[in-house]
């Protein structure tokens, strides 16, 4: 199949890189000793969740159906992680009874329902208490998560009394503490300041002395949207690196990650076609036929993704490039430099492996893209092999 036999939109998948990533960071975690959960809300597809399970990373779940989805798709229990600011009853029950490795808590009355719904099934339920730093990732607002006042997360000042309330019930087991401080995070000083800053509460609170053998950081490593090809595999080297160099902590507390992003971003690629090139009073407009349901993150909080014109060798012109939706925020670019371009051309947005397909939209009553995965060796825009397999997307 070719590149341009694939109908649009739809979302090409280079599971050779995907591999190669996730080579790396098992290979760059398990030189400290750290464990890697793969966040599903990142892209929950089953070719990817079967590399994440072969590469041993257990499961980073947010909602009752990611839980039940990474134990339908063989991930151990004892190997996933829930988190969320707003578990249901029907969810904290279900991950109880399936004997779950913890469940990330968010606040001290979080804790005392997760206590009493163990209790009316008499399993003990093993819980994580996610605490805010204060660290500030210097990320966009709406991925910043770690600050003292967030609806994510325990503050510093309520730690002892969720503390006291594992210590009291019998239905909690504490396994220890959980931190999150936001998502694109390409710099690392946060995370050095993350490490000390756990370090310090960790003895501060003598948080071995409560039976806690767990210190899970979190995930948020950032990739490098601009220059994919370039910078095609986070730098996993210099993140657990220096996040090892700083940390201060027992030597029998097991150090945890869930990483997302940073594992599949770079592997995906949404594939579009110009629908219009539309010449205004002074802009030039590019409508194409993926939009803001195929890609939710420029309008969200105006991520700004690689685009190229692989087909046209004529003279570069600026562009906005826009989808159909009918929102005026359905805007993939503004002022970009392509080729000229035309009705007809495909168009690749990259850097869509992660947040593009797993915060698709059915709004406007649009079709679901479908997906294709590759496994050879995929040089953007050469014809595929005819092994390409497609699939619905979830």
């Amino acid at each position: 199949m070719l590149l341009t036999d694939i109908p649009t939109p739809a979302y090409l998948y280079d599971m050779n890189l995907l591999q190669r990533t996730a080579d790396l960071a098992a290979a760059e975690a398990t030189r400290y000793g750290f464990v890697i959960h793969y966040s599903l809300k990142a892209n929950y597809h089953q070719p990817i969740l079967d590399v994440m399970k072969a590469k041993g990373f257990g499961a980073d779940c947010v909602s009752g159906k990611e839980v039940a989805l990474a134990l339908e798709s063989g991930f151990m229990p004892q190997s996933i992680v829930f988190a969320g600011v707003g578990k249901t009853d029907s969810e904290i029950l279900s991950a109880v009874r399936a004997g779950v490795f913890c469940l990330n808590c968010e606040s001290v009355e979080e804790l005392e329902v997760i206590s009493n719904l163990a209790a009316s099934c008499q399993k003990v339920a093993s819980v994580a208490l996610r605490i805010n730093p204060d660290v500030d990732g210097h990320t966009h607002q709406n991925i910043t998560t770690g600050l003292n006042e967030n609806k994510f997360g325990i503050p510093g000042a309520h730690l002892q009394r969720a503390l006291d309330l594992c210590t009291q019930s019998p239905w909690l087991r504490f396994i220890g503490l959980h931190f999150h401080i936001g998502s694109q995070i390409t710099s690392p000083e946060p995370y050095r300041l993350l490490a000390r800053k756990a370090s310090e509460i960790w003895s501060r609170f003598e948080i071995s002395r409560y039976g806690a053998t767990v210190l899970n950081l979190g995930g948020g490593l950032g990739v490098n949207y601009e220059s994919p090809e370039e910078f095609p595999i986070a730098d996993f080297q210099s993140f657990f690196g220096g996040i090892s160099r700083t940390l201060q902590i027992p030597s029998d507390v097991r150090v945890h990650f869930e990483l997302g992003r940073s594992l599949v971003a770079q592997c995906g690629t949404l594939v579009t076609r110009v629908l219009f090139v539309k010449t205004g009073l002074e802009r030039r407009f590019i409508i194409v036929d993926a939009g803001m349901t195929e890609l939710l993150r420029p309008a969200l909080y105006q991520a700004r993704h690689k685009i190229e014109n692989p087909f046209s060798n004529r003279p570069e012109q600026v562009y906005d490039v826009a989808g159909p939706v009918c929102e005026s925020s359905d805007v993939f670019a503004k002022d970009y430099l392509l080729p000229g371009t035309e009705r007809g051309d495909l168009l690749l947005i990259r850097s869509c492996g992660a947040y593009g397909q797993s915060m698709s939209l059915r709004y406007n009553l649009r079709n679901t893209a479908p997906a294709f995965f590759h496994h050879g060796e995929l040089n953007l825009p050469l014809s595929f092999r005819n092994e390409l397999s497609e699939l619905e997307a979830v």
